[in-house]
């Protein structure tokens, strides 16, 4: 499945790793890296909790990505 992981460093220089498909599924890291790899293992326990509870699960995304030349 596929995630949109929004990653921003915040003011202490820690990157945070956010999952707007997921609610309150957050995570951060020292790096971009160690962000994302902490956003994997947070959304792989989200899911097994929603798996769990008998809860829907959001579906995946599909998105492209452009290049604007101005």
């Amino acid at each position: 499945m596929k995630f949109r992981i929004i990653i921003e460093q915040d003011e202490d220089g820690v990157f945070v790793a956010e999952v707007p498909a997921l609610p309150g599924c957050i995570s951060q890291g020292k790096t971009r890296a160690e962000s994302l790899q902490n956003a994997k293992e947070a959304i792989n326990a989200y899911l097994e909790s929603l798996k769990k509870h008998n809860e829907p699960i959001p579906p995946s995304i599909h998105e492209e990505v452009v290049e604007v030349v101005m």
